[in-house]
């Protein structure tokens, strides 16, 4: 049957959109219709193998207990067996649809977006082996597999970030990203190194044996160095405070590349490593008070700075920020089920959001202003429709998928801790009023300019059929997760079970309303002046708005302390290194001019020096018969 052929070779999934990206890029680049075909119908087939395989973990009774587990020796260095496979249960299950779907889609909505770009076969290329890479991470039975991966991804987003690398700020946002998310890696790549080292393996399920084991006979101490040395690889993955920075900057690269980055790959990439090394973490109570703290933090500092932002692909940028926060801080109270079913509906409703603001923007000649903009609402109907349910879905309103997810990280923060709980609910009705403020100064009102306004339309099928899809799995899944049980599915179990509180519920979707209606006040009914107020706000609103200078802080940091540093460096290079082999080859070259006055060519000279020296010689003789004699 197709479930088990897909289930039996799950090693296809990444496999075909590599080797769509070899083709492209090797055969069909200048070919922009064909690479599109290619990408596209690789995507499609990994999709239904992804669909094949979450049906086989679903109806086999494959569990996070009793995965599914084929891997290979792949080769052996000394007594260390690295080793390649895959591991599939319903943790696996849930990513590979999750990313397949969005990959898929964001390639369709690429067709109609890029249509007429130079580089639109080569972008088709990139677009497939950033696919390959996150599902391959997604599939890894190992930690070093799943590292391998991990810098393809790091290496793909370098890629389409600087995809228009004729414009200098792609290239520094590119250059940016991948500089930024090498710390991270390097941490990562040290605690990879330190699990080798200590337990000989770095595969998933041997590890999920060893550890607890060890913690209990050994302590927490070497693995609580260890697991914070991994999760910094997710700070820089996954755009946590301060490692941040770089993802806003991301919004150089196409539409469809911010979507796919913020939405179902990259981003997420850092909450899945945690989630699938969940075994390690829960076991390190100081390293889930870290997580949290860090993820609690990170959700509410960027929401705290979308309020200001006026561009609209950098207002989503911060909202992904912050709502990874979230996620980091359900699986940091121990909620791996909220954090995970956060990021499934989250990857939905950030992908919709993402292409309605490409739309909008592709409407209006690539203007990202939003207050450049205005009154779209009747221009781009559909478009509107389904951005509102974006906006909805993040901003947790009923029955949208964002309520039923979002609220189950708020019930489990609670259960833990009530400051962070305060920081969580803080955090939504901040959500709630960046995302209205974002839908009614772009699509009500009157329009900033009439000539953009005029030439304003609705794109085209290719594009909109995407966010059709998106947005009625925006209103879906997140009440299918509630009714079917989406911890019962993935079976991570009672413990991480948190679900739906009431008072909690009512009371967060009271906030969101109020911020709404806030919102509404402030930019359609103008009841309130937004200057006013920013003017009132004063250094809050400047600190907001110039992203409380962490950018600048970062450039003074690197030009003070690392250039200072440089410098000094430089300095013992020149004068202390360079100084002794130079003094040393003064040395050997002055003793060689000496010395080569001797060779002169002479023959008298060079008697007279052998009879000079067959004196020394016979005197030294002399000496040493004298001393001997003596001596006997």
């Amino acid at each position: 049957m197709f479930y088990e052929f897909a289930l039996e070779h799950a090693w296809l999934i990444p496999l075909l959109p590599a080797i769509a990206f070899v083709i492209i890029g090797m055969v069909t680049r200048a070919y922009g219709k064909l690479s599109a075909i290619i990408a596209v119908t690789m995507s499609v087939i990994s999709f239904l193998l992804s669909s094949g395989v979450t049906y086989a973990v679903v109806n086999n009774g494959i569990t996070v207990e009793t995965p599914f587990v084929q891997q290979l020796s792949w080769m052996h260095i000394g007594s260390v067996n690295i080793s390649m496979g895959v591991l599939i249960d319903p943790l696996t299950a849930m990513m590979l649809m999750v990313v397949s779907t969005v990959s898929l889609l964001v390639q369709i909505y690429s067709c109609g977006y890029m249509k007429g770009d130079p580089g639109y076969g080569r972008f088709f290329s990139f677009l497939s082996l950033f696919a390959a890479s996150m599902l391959g991470l997604v599939l890894a039975v190992n930690f070093l597999q799943m590292y391998v991966f991990w810098e393809l991804v790091g290496l793909c987003s370098y890629l389409l970030i600087g995809f228009y690398y004729y414009k200098v700020s792609a290239r520094e946002a590119a250059k940016k990203a991948f500089m930024t998310t090498r710390v991270g890696d390097f941490g990562l790549l040290l605690g990879i190194l330190l699990l080798q080292l200590n337990f000989g393996t770095l595969d998933f399920m041997a590890l999920k044996e060893i550890i607890p084991a060890h913690i209990m006979s050994a302590g927490t101490g070497m693995m609580t160095f260890i697991a914070l040395l991994i999760f910094v690889g997710p700070i820089g993955k996954s755009g946590q405070f301060p490692l941040h920075v770089w993802l806003p900057d991301a919004m150089e690269g196409p539409t469809p590349v911010s979507a796919l980055i913020h939405a179902a790959t990259m981003v997420v990439a850092g909450v899945y490593l945690v989630g699938r090394a969940f075994f390690m973490f829960n076991e390190l109570p100081e390293v889930m008070n870290v997580i949290a703290w860090v993820g609690g933090f990170t959700a509410f500092f960027a929401a705290s700075i979308a309020f200001t932002q006026t561009a609209i692909k950098r207002i989503l940028a911060y909202s992904t920020i912050s709502q990874l926060g979230y996620m980091m801080l359900a699986l940091g109270v121990g909620s791996l089920t909220a954090s995970f079913f956060h990021l499934m509906t989250h990857a939905f409703f950030k992908a919709l959001l993402f292409l309605c603001a490409g739309a909008v923007m592709h409407a209006m000649q690539d203007e990202a202003n939003i207050f450049k903009m205005g009154g779209l609402k009747s221009k781009m109907p559909i478009t509107f429709a389904t951005m509102t349910i974006g906006v909805l879905a993040i901003s947790g309103i009923p029955p949208f998928a964002g309520f039923f997810s979002k609220d189950e990280i708020i019930v489990a923060t609670a259960s833990v801790s009530t400051p962070l709980y305060v920081l969580a609910t803080l955090t939504a009705f901040m959500t709630a009023f960046y995302m209205a403020r974002l839908l009614f100064v772009t699509f009500f009102g009157k329009p900033a300019s009439e000539e953009s306004y005029e030439h304003a339309h609705e794109v085209s099928w290719l594009m909109l059929a995407p966010l059709v899809v998106l947005s009625a799995l925006a209103v879906v899944s997140g009440l299918w997760g509630h009714v079917c049980g989406f911890g019962e599915w993935v079976r991570f179990g009672a413990a991480h079970e948190a679900g739906i509180d009431m008072t909690i519920a009512v009371s967060s979707t009271i906030l969101s309303l109020i911020a709404f209606a806030i919102a509404w006040n402030i930019y359609v009914a103008r009841r309130w002046s937004s200057d006013a107020i920013a003017e009132k706000c004063g250094i809050l609103y400047k600190l907001s708005y110039n992203k409380f200078y962490i950018d600048e802080i970062y450039a003074a940091l690197i030009k003070v302390v690392v250039d200072g540093i440089a410098k000094v460096f430089y300095w013992i290079d020149i004068y202390i290194v360079d100084g002794v082999i130079n003094g040393l080859a003064g040395l050997v070259g002055g003793i060689s001019s000496l010395l080569s006055k001797a060779e002169n060519g002479q023959a008298q000279h060079y008697a007279g020096i052998f009879i000079c020296g067959v004196v020394i010689l016979v005197a030294y003789s002399l000496y040493y018969l004298a001393v001997l004699g003596g001596a006997l």
